[in-house]
């Protein structure tokens, strides 16, 4: 296939927020990106962009884009793929329509889910007259039988192939970058296991990608002139098998030789529970993430460089991949991360405490104030937005601990998701098993429980001034659902009653400076 062959003039360059020069249009479009909340969407929307295109995003929550950079140069949509409402709206007047969502869900009928959703989605970008429609899915052999969600993937871009709208669907293997699933995977596996006893899988053959050069192909998609409707392998040119992968990371990353031993076993279910227990992925993810890796994930053709050529530079092989991804960590600039991968089509909101919805519900609660001398709302709130992760709860971390490995036992987040950075946090953030669901600075924090419980929970911090200084107030919500919601809160409550006050305390002494703030 030639290559397009429109205004080969020397674009501009601009730099993507991690200092990435992106290279401008040559001819800018209205782009619509679904699933700008979710890993690759929330970085594709910025280098967008940043190449020249007037951006529009559809998500089904909006406040969830509140806080982050480029919010204020897009312009964002309410979107409900699950029964299209607003879809016919964000796709008016749109050259280039980007599908990134995807259900990481686990329901029997998901794969009906995820193509009743793509079939809504043509329809409504033909009737729209868009010109183009990009979409990322996963390698996969051929004729082969493929995992669940594999097949999901694969059926849903030829759902989208298949109509009126030219498609461009691109296929990628494992994807390196500071925050993704697969990253975190293989460095959990590697910082925990020097001995890894692994299933027959790690012998299986993959190609990597580093998450900047599936962006670039994606933001490249839409530079592309002539008709094009068909699905690319898309891969660094480095093949690997995962043992390789997992002991190049430990060298990359400068620990101690890590020894993989591959088992005559594949036992998909059993290792994706086994990698959920040793990373900070919930079984939901691991699962299908292990039962992925059953087949080669290699590239069968480069076809696609007739079509969009290598990056300038040339693509990024695994070793550098690696130390790109462990710097952006360091440097505390991870835009997006994995627990935002589970994209739109699984983004089901919980009403906030205070919404009609609980009204004649019992509601238990545990409040908690003090008044914190001489300090300010905006000195105290660093120590609030800085909560969870490696600063800890501030009480009891042996509780903690033991409700967190609790929670991760029966398939929760755990308290080893941790945070996207250190000390900032946004709408949508994970906090370890929480989510941050209302941001306020300087005033409020409001965190929605994500572990396994009969009911709903929330967090919430609040701050105010005062002449004796900032007071402090802490509030804990249940909601419970049935009776093992109520017995849940009976067998917890007990002991709320010496984290809750040592939290107060403990908070009010760090925000103070007091030297041995925490309770050890």
């Amino acid at each position: 296939m030639n290559r397009p062959t429109a205004n080969r003039s020397t674009p501009k360059r601009s730099k993507a927020p991690d200092g990435e020069v992106i290279r401008k249009s040559r001819t800018p479009r209205r782009v619509l990106v679904l699933g700008a909340t979710g890993y690759i969407g929330g970085r594709l929307a910025p280098r967008l962009l940043q190449a020249g295109h007037e951006v529009r995003v559809g998500v089904r929550r909006p406040a969830k884009l509140e806080q982050v950079p480029w919010a204020g140069e897009v312009d964002v949509r309410t979107v409900d793929l699950d029964t299209g409402r607003g879809l016919s709206e964000s796709l008016n007047g749109i050259d280039t329509a980007y599908y990134l969502v995807h259900s990481m869900g686990s329901g029997g009928d998901f794969e009906a889910h995820e193509a009743d959703a793509a079939k809504r989605f043509v329809r409504a970008a033909a009737s729209a007259g868009v010109r183009r429609i990009v979409y990322l899915g996963g390698l996969h052999p051929e004729e082969r039988e493929l995992s669940k969600h594999m097949r999901s993937r694969a059926n849903v871009g030829r759902i989208l192939l298949d109509s009126e709208v030219d498609a461009i669907v691109f296929n990628a293997g494992i994807i390196i970058g500071s925050g993704s699933a697969s990253f975190e995977m293989i460095r959990h596996l590697a910082l925990t296991l020097r001995w890894m006893p692994a299933p027959d899988w790690v012998a299986n053959r993959v190609e990597p990608l580093s998450v900047r050069d599936a962006l670039h192909y994606l933001v490249s998609a839409a530079d592309v002139d002539e008709p094009v409707n068909r699905s690319f392998d898309i891969g660094s040119r480095q093949i690997l098998t995962y043992a390789e992968v997992m002991r190049t990371f430990a060298k990359v990353a400068g620990l101690k030789p890590r020894h993989v031993i591959a088992l005559p076993l594949p036992a998909p279910t059993l290792s994706g529970i086994w990698v959920g227990l040793v990373t900070p992925l919930p079984f939901s993810l691991t699962l299908p993430l292990v039962q992925s890796l059953q087949e080669d994930a290699v590239a069968s053709s480069h076809e696609v460089d007739d079509v969009i050529p290598p990056p300038e530079t040339g693509l990024i092989g695994f070793d550098d991949a690696v130390r790109l991804a462990l710097r952006r960590e360091v440097e505390g600039a991870v835009d997006t991360n994995w627990v935002a991968d589970a994209g739109e089509l699984d983004e089901a909101a919980q009403p906030l405490p205070n919404d009609p919805e609980w009204a004649g519900r019992r509601v238990f609660t545990d409040e908690r104030s003090t008044v914190i001398p001489g300090v300010t709302a905006a000195e105290v709130w660093p120590v609030i937005e800085g909560i969870g992760g490696p600063n800890g709860w501030y009480s009891w971390p042996w509780a903690w601990k033991v409700r967190g490995v609790w929670d991760k036992a029966v398939g929760g987040a755990g308290l080893n998701r941790g945070r996207r950075v250190p000390d900032t946090l946004r709408i949508g953030d994970p906090v370890d098993w929480w989510r941050v669901e209302g941001l306020e600075r300087n005033s409020r924090l409001l965190l929605r429980a994500e572990m396994k419980v009969s009911g709903h929970a929330w967090l919430e911090f609040t701050l105010t001034e005062s002449a004796e200084g900032c007071e402090y107030h802490q509030k804990a919500t249940f909601i419970p659902t049935g009776a093992r919601g109520h017995i849940y809160w009976a067998l917890v409550a007990p002991f709320h009653r010496f984290i809750f006050p040592a939290m107060v305390k403990n908070i009010a002494a760090e925000a103070a400076g007091e030297d041995g703030a925490r309770v050890k």
